[in-house]
Parts: C-alpha cells; sequence; structure tokens
C-alpha cells in the first residue's frame, strides 16, 4: 500500500504562523532593498567594477521605496498583533518529528535573525531526552547516575536526529546503556554564533551540575560536526569563567567536526566577494548574506568569537585533565586521495576533523590512539557507522 504523503503544514503549531508572518514581513523588506540598491547602481550610471553608490534613491523614485516599506511595516505589525491575541489563546500540543526537523533546518540557515528579531520560530538551548525538556524532578530521578554522556547534534539538525533509523537506539544512547552513562541531548539553535552557543551551554551544564541529584563524577561531550565546536567552544569559555563543571569533564569526543574550517563556506564568501567587486552586482550579496553566523563560523572553525577576517582564529587550549578524541570521514576508500584531503566526508575535510594544520602550533592536541578515520561514510553516514560505535566504545570504557 502506498505510503501516505506528509503534509507539513498539518505539524505547524499557531505560534509557528505568527512567525512565519513576521519572516515574511523581513522577507519584503530585504527584497525591495535589494531592488532599491540595483536600482540605484544602474540609475546613477554606476562603472561596471567599483563601489556602489550610497543612500536611499531620491525623488518620486524614493518615495516609491519608501512608502512601500512603510505600508509593508504597517501591515506587519497589525498581523503580528493579531497573531499575537489569537495564539495566546490556542492550546499547544506536542511537537512532532517533521515539525522538529523544519524548524532545526530554517535556525541553521537564519537563525542568528530569528533570535535578534525574538521570532517565535527561534530554538531556545536546552537539555532534552526523548525530545522533550530535561525535568529534574522527574527524569533525574529515575536515572540519576554520577556519569552524564552529553550529546551535541550539527548544523541544521536537532537532538531527535541522532537516531538515523526505527528499531534501532541512538549511538549516545547506546554508548550510555552500556557503560553507565545517563545520556541526555542538548537541543540548540545552530544559526547562532558558536562562540554565543558554546558561552551559553557552559552556563547550563554549570547549572545541570550543580542541581543534580547526585555528585556528578564525569562528564563525556559527544558532538557531531558543528556540535564538537561548540562543546570545545563551552569547555575554553568555561575556564576563563572559572566555572565547576570542567572540574567533571573527562573526554570531548568529536564527529565529521570542521576543526580548522569547511571548504564549502569558504567558497561561497569568495563569491560573495566576488560579486561586490561590481556596484550591479553587490546588491546581491545581501543573499549571500542570508546565511546564519553560525554558518559562517564554519569558515574557519571558529570557536571563540570576532577576529580578523585574515587571520586563523585564536588557538584553544583545553585542561590538561581533558582527553580529546575526533573522528573523521570520507567518501574514498583511501586517506591519501583527493576527495579526502578537499572534501572528506563530503563536508569537512579529513584533516580538519582531524585537528590537523600545517601549522604545527595550531594542531589539535590529540594522540594517534585517539583519532579514527572511516572510509566510504558521508557527514550524516557518521551516526550510524558501526566503526565509529566501536571506537567511540574503546575510548568510553
Amino acid at each position: 500500500m502506498p505510503r501516505k504523503a506528509v503534509n507539513p503544514s498539518s505539524h505547524l503549531h499557531p505560534s509557528d504562523l505568527r512567525g512565519f508572518s513576521l519572516l515574511a514581513v523581513d522577507g519584503v523588506l530585504g527584497t525591495v532593498g535589494l531592488v532599491e540598491q540595483v536600482h540605484r547602481a544602474v540609475a546613477g550610471l554606476s562603472l561596471p567594477v567599483g563601489r556602489a553608490p550610497e543612500g536611499p534613491t531620491r525623488g518620486i523614485t524614493g518615495l516609491v521605496y519608501r512608502s512601500i516599506n512603510g505600508v509593508t511595516r504597517l501591515v506587519g505589525t497589525t498581523s503580528d498583533l493579531a497573531f499575537s491575541q489569537v495564539v495566546s489563546r490556542l492550546p499547544q500540543r506536542d511537537s512532532s518529528p517533521e515539525r522538529e526537523r523544519l524548524l532545526a533546518v530554517i535556525n541553521g540557515v537564519i537563525g542568528d535573525h530569528l533570535a535578534e528579531r525574538a521570532n517565535p520560530l527561534a530554538i531556545d538551548m536546552r537539555l532534552r531526552r526523548d525530545g522533550q525538556a530535561l525535568n529534574l524532578d522527574t527524569d533525574a530521578s529515575q536515572r540519576p547516575g554520577r556519569k552524564l554522556l552529553i550529546a551535541l547534534h550539527g548544523l541544521c539538525m536537532n537532538d531527535l536526529q541522532w537516531r538515523q533509523g526505527e528499531g534501532s537506539p541512538a549511538l549516545p544512547e547506546h554508548l550510555a546503556e552500556s557503560l553507565g552513562y545517563t545520556p541526555l541531548y542538548l537541543h540548540y539553535n545552530t544559526g547562532r554564533a558558536i562562540a554565543d552557543n558554546g558561552r551559553d551551554f557552559a552556563v547550563l551544564l554549570e547549572d545541570l551540575v550543580a542541581q543534580w541529584p547526585e555528585p556528578v563524577d564525569e562528564v563525556v561531550l559527544v558532538g557531531h560536526s558543528m556540535g564538537g565546536l561548540v562543546a570545545v567552544s563551552a569547555c575554553h569559555q568555561a575556564v576563563l569563567a572559572g566555572h565547576a563543571w570542567p572540574g567533571a569533564l573527562r573526554k570531548i569526543i568529536t564527529m565529521g567536526s570542521p576543526h580548522h574550517g569547511a571548504p564549502l563556506e569558504r567558497l561561497g564568501h569568495r563569491v560573495d566577494r566576488m560579486l561586490g567587486m561590481s556596484p550591479y552586482s553587490a546588491p546581491f550579496t545581501r543573499l549571500g548574506a542570508i546565511r546564519s553566523v553560525g554558518i559562517t563560523d564554519l569558515r574557519h572553525g571558529n570557536v571563540i568569537g570576532t577576529f580578523q577576517e585574515t587571520d586563523d582564529p585564536p588557538r584553544v587550549t583545553l585542561p590538561d585533565h581533558v582527553t580529546c578524541h575526533v573522528v573523521a570521514a570520507t567518501a574514498d576508500s583511501r586517506v591519501d586521495s583527493l576527495q579526502s584531503r578537499y572534501f572528506g566526508d563530503g563536508l569537512v575535510p579529513v584533516d580538519s576533523a582531524l585537528g590537523r594544520h600545517a601549522d604545527p602550533s595550531r594542531c589539535l592536541p590529540v594522540r594517534p590512539e585517539h583519532q579514527h578515520v572511516v572510509f566510504n561514510t558521508r557527514h550524516i553516514g557518521l551516526l550510524t557507522n558501526p566503526s565509529v560505535q566501536h571506537a567511540l566504545h574503546d575510548w568510553l570504557r
């Protein structure tokens, strides 16, 4: 019998409709601004190469654009007021996996904008189990344990996606059950700056360890893709802030994390720079700028914050008692191939995932026995690869 098609709109919450309405208004304003920039360059007979003329258009043309913007903002304010009144009166239902995936992608692409505008679509950082926010009064009392394993998902993903198939436990659950850990999952807005997510995660862990029903003897962080960078950032910032929880941290395991950047994001940045060379194409750099700061942080594996674009991000140091383990994947069958060197698992080169750098001082302090490479595997395939599972089990036992 054919499988019935899923209607994504049937999984949306009332608050989501308000969020999409706010996004639509922002989209119209952005489009009008782009068209006005192109109009200004054409009307000013700009040279093919050089800086675009600055400032708004003038005269009747400028009046038209200002009128469109004014009407759009008025409509947006009115509709948002109406939505907010209605949404507050409607009951909220549980979130479906389809809705979770949709929100994860939207947050990955424009999550910084959503957070800045307080859009209801923005994901708030929290620890979860089985897709539900952690409640220490109920969840921890059942299986408190003294060893915590916390999993951090990657860009445009959510905590439910650690399980990539029906009937089999997620990798963190398998490791936790076989080795005596209590598994928890971080759910966060991957479009925000990695350093901001790292700082907030550090504070979240400080509160968790302080409120946990049992004394916490051991914390292990397992991060896939961007999640590994957030874990490293959290540890670094927690040490600087004098938090207590790094004292219980024993291991950080990263899987396919671009410690020294991802080439696809660097390529996108070069395209933006090329578009900016002409006043006629420069307005279209707005389209490239739509991608979130979380994505642009992957250009160099930036886990610290602001730094000069011409430089590598500042070096991150971890406490001596914390062991770092790294997993890399390649879609090829050889580690020395061009595929492995430049594209790796399709998104992250092998050297970047292993923390290797041409400058020895910038290499991650990872011993050879704490590095693992899997072959004929794509980026998402790391979550279900049996070789990865065995390597992590050996490292944690």
